[in-house]
């Protein structure tokens, strides 16, 4: 055991260590995986492998191109008036704190407003759109990743056969992988981009600036589950009462409100079936887990990277228990019952 937990930490160092090359592998590695039902779909109607790869890189790249037009200017007009956004949050604070004091409470400004300091975040919010505008810098190493990754997708399974020493193998394990990515990013996708639709109507209705960008920023933090849409929506929320106070302000926490409520609650549960098959602790902490190893980035490919890892683990004999583990009470059911038909057969041979 704690030889494992001691490699265990090495490879997380390396991970951390070595994130700017990893980060755009395993983004090219999901994206390979997004693109190869569509691959091999258009290699069934003849397409040829090389013709089919171009096309899904050119879609791909309109697509960051139509992303990095719609937000790249609201990104840098946002951050040249953080300043001016975060001095006008302080000064409503310190107006909210001596009215509590007018109301017979001893507080203490300082403590509060650095417990308390709104300012904060608005700039993680800053940090995190600068994060997201350097991963778009590095496209060309992604593209380039993901056209190597499609043109051996082919031959992948001959390799693992060939590794195995077994041409008859089957590869279920890496079936499951890819299907279960595959449903969860397609169904998430398609969640994520209602989510930011009705945000960006709702503010715009509403006047608050940048619209069209806190949209964008529902899209891609409602990856992020839990509290992804709580973070999307308080720099929203905070703009709103800087730039139109009270009232508007409560309209967008309401809005944003009743939009996660059918979006999270209602819609998803419904398309999504029986879930992901994670636990809901595991899913905090794995985006915790991943958000501090890789970065923001990492908190948005949480729940792909730990479902990569559960089947893996579930594909091993000895390390099933951690799959089960890291799953949810349905999959425990699920194992409960086939144990079930095994112990009544043992307790009638007694």
């Amino acid at each position: 055991m704690l030889v494992n937990l001691a490699a265990f930490v090495v490879i997380v160092a390396g991970i951390m260590a070595a994130k700017t090359i990893i980060l755009p592998f395993l983004l090219a590695a999901f994206l390979a995986i997004i693109c190869a039902p569509p691959l091999f779909w258009m290699r069934k109607k003849g397409i040829p492998s090389v013709i089919s790869i171009i096309l899904l890189v050119l879609i791909l790249l309109g697509l960051e191109m139509l992303f990095a037009s719609l937000i790249g200017s609201s990104i840098d007009e946002f951050s040249r008036n953080l300043p001016h956004y975060q001095d006008r949050l302080r000064t409503l604070t310190e107006t909210f704190i001596s009215w509590v004091k007018a109301q017979g409470f001893e507080i203490s400004n300082e403590v509060l407003l650095d417990q308390l300091d709104p300012g904060k975040l608005m700039r993680l919010s800053a940090n995190m759109l600068g994060s997201l505008t350097n991963l778009l810098t590095n496209t060309f190493m992604i593209v380039l990743t993901l056209i190597f990754v499609l043109s051996e997708a082919a031959g992948f399974p001959y390799k693992v056969r060939a590794m195995m020493g077994n041409r008859d193998a089957g590869l279920q394990e890496y079936g499951e992988i890819m299907q279960g990515v595959n449903k969860y990013l397609a169904l998430k996708t398609m969640t994520s981009l209602a989510t930011g639709l009705l945000v960006t109507i709702l503010l715009k209705i509403i006047g608050v600036n940048f619209a069209i960008m806190w949209g964008l920023v529902a899209v891609l933090l409602n990856f992020i589950p839990t509290i992804g849409s709580i973070i999307a929506a308080v720099p929203a929320v905070l703009l709103a009462l800087v730039q139109l106070g009270i009232m508007p302000t409560a309209w967008v926490a309401g809005g944003y409100l009743v939009i996660n409520v059918l979006i999270g609650n209602v819609l998803e549960p419904k398309i999504m079936g029986s879930g992901i098959g994670l636990s809901a602790l595991v899913i905090f902490v794995s985006m915790a887990f991943w958000g501090w190893v890789l970065g923001p980035v990492g908190m948005l490919l949480s729940i792909p990277l730990t479902m990569t890892c559960k089947i893996a683990l579930a594909g091993n004999p000895e390390t099933r228990w951690l799959a089960l583990l890291l799953g949810s009470n349905r999959d425990a059911e699920i194992e409960l019952k086939k144990l079930q038909p095994k112990s009544a057969e043992n307790h009638t041979r007694k």
